[in-house]
């Protein structure tokens, strides 16, 4: 490894734009946000460090084993947010950035590109959502103070939010013409003429122009190690390593990274964009599975090591793994669609790893659509709901130690999943691998403290009512609204203390409070005391109110806010003894 002469950011960009960099696939996405290439370009204007480079020079007989990426020049959140692939010609070679790529991108973003992600509150699928806005230095004055401890007023605006005032001077100069600039003397002054800066102004406005040309075009801040070994395994080695200082290297970076080298009929970063993109948005399925989901389940489904290790990236390995991804696919997406009929989604499925057995159960099985609807397959479907359900109620199951239980769940999934979903199997493996699903009393008196929106709360309340068609749309609801206890004189009336405002609330807010509530019937009751809209709904279908009463343990409503202690108290016994019938422990009586 050599180090080699400083360049210029201009050369650097020049080469970018030249082809002449590229990145290798083991490079993850652009991660950066705007205030990180703002800070960037700060820096270089008040001639701080920007650290070092590493290359590799990759000659022609490696470049044609290995797949390259262009970088990226104008970033678009939703249209445009991945790099391209880059075309290396036949019988030539290329230099592959192995580290500083979020900072080249961040830069060639400023200086060649755009950055457009999506406004506040607009609508994702808005035409006008993403503005495309380029990177501006004011020349007219320097930054506020803020968090982020700038110099210079660098801001990413939209054309017309560059344009100045009616009669104001023209201070918002976009940072990428200073490369067409050709010196800081009448150049320079020429161009703050024709922005209607006056002398007054005119010294720090040069002065700030001067700083942009010569932290772009005469100071040589790029400083680059050159590494020319063409032995694959010690380039990787040493990616690993210097990444390990900042976003440390994912183990799906690295197997994507490996699968897009060795997959010989398809493109694998590609493929796994697509599916974690289909099975985050299709339809009525709304998740959030990231890469890490699919090719952790791609590995489960191929029968490979399921450890981060590189030896296990081999090309054997990753060829199981191609070999097998049509039913990876198709087992992931039905097993998301199978978690939406449990009524998950994003906010509610708090442990998306626990996708990927249930994936490889359909895989094992080679089920298909038709198990997802099926009378014949309704209990075998209920059993994976009760036991994911579970899970998700027990703390500390999806957490440390993912690789051996998801080994364990597979190695049970063959032995005894042929015919069903092994329930007994799996829970005795997950024993053993110290992720029991037994509950003690001590637990579930936690449980009925779980609070509105907790993490852990649809989980438990889907174990409450099992009855639910949960693939509607169901809302955590407050039985008596948390509203209700905040008009003062409203708990004066009823006899309740108006001081204890924050008891009342803390209460309303807790699992004895809530019920799953259809989201349409959810929009009706609003605010309204649950007594009061009981009668309008059941109006006249007595035998009905009676029974949803008893379905959602709503015996003893009062019909005003005085008894509601005595009714959340009550309702709290009922849950315990369900709690402890449903996850196995000696029922208790109710008090």
């Amino acid at each position: 490894m050599a180090f080699q002469a400083p360049l210029t950011v201009e050369a650097m960009l020049r080469g970018i734009h030249e082809k002449k960099y590229l990145l290798p696939a083991i490079q993850r996405e652009f991660v950066w946000g705007s205030d990180q290439i703002r800070a960037l370009v700060d820096s270089l204007l008040r001639g701080y460090p920007i650290g070092s480079f590493l290359v590799w020079e990759v000659e022609p007989g490696t470049a044609s084993s290995y797949t390259f990426y262009d970088f990226l020049t104008n970033y678009h959140e939703r249209d445009d947010p991945y790099a391209s692939k880059a075309t290396v010609p036949s019988g030539s070679g290329t230099l592959a950035v192995l580290d500083g790529q979020q900072r080249l991108t961040a830069l060639n973003i400023a200086f060649y590109g755009s950055y457009a992600v999506k406004k506040k509150y607009a609508w994702w699928n808005s035409p006008d959502a993403f503005p495309t806005r380029r990177l501006y230095l004011n020349l007219l004055r320097d930054a506020e103070s803020d968090d982020l401890g700038l110099q210079y007023d660098l801001q990413f605006l939209s054309s017309d939010e560059a344009l100045p005032e009616s009669g104001e001077p023209d201070g918002w100069y976009p940072v990428s013409h200073v490369l067409g600039l050709a010196d800081t003397g009448p150049s320079a002054l020429e161009v703050l003429q024709k922005r209607g800066i006056d002398l007054n102004r005119g010294l720090s406005a040069h002065k700030r122009l001067h700083s942009l040309h010569q932290a772009v075009r005469e100071l040589r801040p790029v400083n680059y190690f050159l590494e020319s070994s063409q032995d694959s395994d010690k380039v990787l080695d040493i990616f690993v390593r210097v990444n390990s200082g900042g976003t440390t290297l994912s183990y799906s970076d690295l197997l994507l990274s490996m699968a897009t080298n060795q997959w010989e009929g398809l493109d694998a970063r590609e493929e796994v964009r697509r599916l974690v993109h289909e099975l985050n948005t299709d339809g009525a399925r709304v998740f959030s599975f990231t890469k890490d989901n699919v090719l952790k389940t791609a590995l489960m489904v191929a029968g490979v090591d399921l450890r981060f290790r590189v030896s296990n990236f081999t090309t054997e390995n990753m060829r199981k793994v191609e070999q097998s991804w049509p039913e990876t696919k198709k087992a992931l997406i039905r097993a998301a669609t199978l978690l939406a009929s449990f009524g998950f989604n994003a906010r509610t499925l708090t442990a998306h790893s626990a996708v990927e057995p249930i994936a490889y159960y359909l895989a094992h099985r080679e089920l298909g659509d038709n198990y997802l609807t099926s009378g014949a397959t309704a209990a075998d479907r209920r059993t994976i709901q009760t036991w994911v359900t579970r899970s998700l109620v027990k703390r500390g199951i999806w957490g440390s130690g993912l690789d051996t239980l998801l080994a364990r769940l597979r190695g049970a999934i063959n032995e005894r999943g042929s015919d069903g979903f092994p329930l007994m199997e799996i829970e005795r493996e997950m024993a053993r691998a110290g992720k029991s699903l037994s509950v003690d009393a001590t637990e579930v008196d936690e449980l009925l403290e779980l609070k509105y929106g907790g993490q852990r709360t649809f989980p438990v309340l889907a174990l409450l009512y099992p009855g639910l068609d949960l693939a509607q749309q169901f809302h955590e609801d407050h039985i008596f609204p948390k509203a209700r206890f905040t008009r003062r004189r409203e708990l004066s009336a009823a006899g309740l203390d108006p001081e204890a405002v924050g008891r009342y609330r803390d209460l309303a807010d807790r699992l004895p409070n809530l019920q799953l509530l259809g989201g349409l019937q959810n929009v009706e009751k609003q605010t309204r005391l649950p007594g009061d809209w009981l009668d309008e709904r059941f109006q006249g279908e007595a035998a009905q109110r009676a029974e949803y009463v008893d379905r959602n343990d709503l015996q003893g409503l009062p019909g005003t806010l005085s008894g509601f202690e005595e009714f959340y108290e009550q309702r709290k016994e009922r849950l315990r003894e369900k709690l402890h019938a449903v996850l196995g422990v000696e029922s208790q009586p109710i008090h």
